[in-house]
């Protein structure tokens, strides 16, 4: 919980693009809080193999300071594309190699030695041949829309989770309270240098890690968005919640930044009194999954289905967790 203000800052800073086979929008707002601690990233063809068109988005959740959000930003993505993996097409040890070669040069970097920042990261990258392929390290999330039925693409790391309290306590840490050494409420992230002190122990096995979580699936002609966000929307709604927030709103006429715009002011807290859900910073992104549509007959698709397909069970294969 961050301290926050007498009124909010409302004033949203929105984006978005399109080629022939995704079309964004990107929305972020400072909201109740004294700052804006988010970054995100939203590329529709990265610098990388010959030929290949590969795209690439992210969220980075900032804490203590906006600092090694703002860096991971900018910078993520320019050290997954540098890989050897990425290159050869191993994006899995591409994505895991970019959250930890970010996390190596902050620290390396003097400017950021007394830094107490760090941030979650939560990152997509969508192959052409449309593999979707999401690293995570924190509680921002990614979802996907099959038909109108959820598929997490990422899973959230919280300290209680019982494979992070383990790997926190091997490392000489505890949780308390719900949070690591009594202090942070998730359990991986980049930067937050003074939870990575066990010189013994390899950054993977650190009371906090920005080792990913990572998530592939091959995306189905039923895969119709994806929404990437902080946890200043996932405390406010399910995931299930935006999906439906998101169809209704395509099936009502609405474009994707406009949407995104949308679901943070239903998020947006109507007071500070209790500084929690819904007071936070807040950062929606959404990927329309065109495939050679046009914008327009993706949404009309998508619109004539809401009805529909309400209460349809999944369809399509569940992506793999490594």
């Amino acid at each position: 919980m961050g301290q926050t203000l007498s009124e909010p800052v409302v004033e949203k800073h929105t984006t978005e693009d399109e080629d022939e086979r995704i079309a964004y929008g990107a929305s972020a707002m400072q909201g109740w809080r004294i700052s804006m601690e988010d970054a995100h990233t939203t590329i529709l063809k990265m610098d990388g193999p010959s030929g290949k068109h590969i795209s690439f988005f992210a969220v980075y959740d900032g804490h203590g300071g906006p600092n090694v959000a703002k860096y991971s930003g900018a910078e993520v993505h320019q050290r997954i594309a540098q890989e050897e993996s990425f290159a050869k097409g191993d994006y899995q040890a591409a994505l895991k190699a970019g959250f930890l070669g970010t996390d190596d040069d902050l620290r390396a970097d003097a400017s950021f030695q007394h830094d107490p920042s760090g941030c979650t990261a939560v990152a997509v990258l969508i192959t052409d041949d449309w593999r979707i392929i999401v690293a995570n390290a924190g509680d921002s999330r990614a979802v996907l829309s099959a038909n109108g039925t959820v598929v997490p693409l990422s899973f959230d790391h919280k300290p209680v989770n019982p494979e992070e309290s383990q790997r926190i306590s091997a490392a000489g840490g505890f949780v308390e309270f719900g949070r690591v050494n009594g202090n942070l409420a998730l359990s991986r992230a980049i930067g937050d240098f003074e939870f990575k002190q066990n010189t013994n122990l390899p950054a993977e096995q650190q009371v906090v890690t920005a080792n990913p979580d990572i998530t592939e699936r091959q995306l189905l002609d039923t895969d119709e968005f994806v929404v990437v966000a902080c946890d200043g929307i996932w405390d406010c709604m399910s995931n299930q919640e935006v999906v439906d927030f998101v169809r209704k709103k395509i099936a009502q006429g609405v474009d994707i930044p406009q949407i995104c715009e949308a679901i943070m002011d239903h998020c947006l807290a109507p007071d500070s009194e209790l500084g929690g859900v819904g007071c936070d910073n807040m950062t929606v992104v959404i990927m329309a999954l065109l495939k050679g549509r046009t914008k327009q007959q993706w949404a009309q698709e998508v619109g004539s289905k809401v009805q529909l397909t309400d209460d349809a069970s999944p369809n399509g294969a569940s992506p793999t967790k490594s």
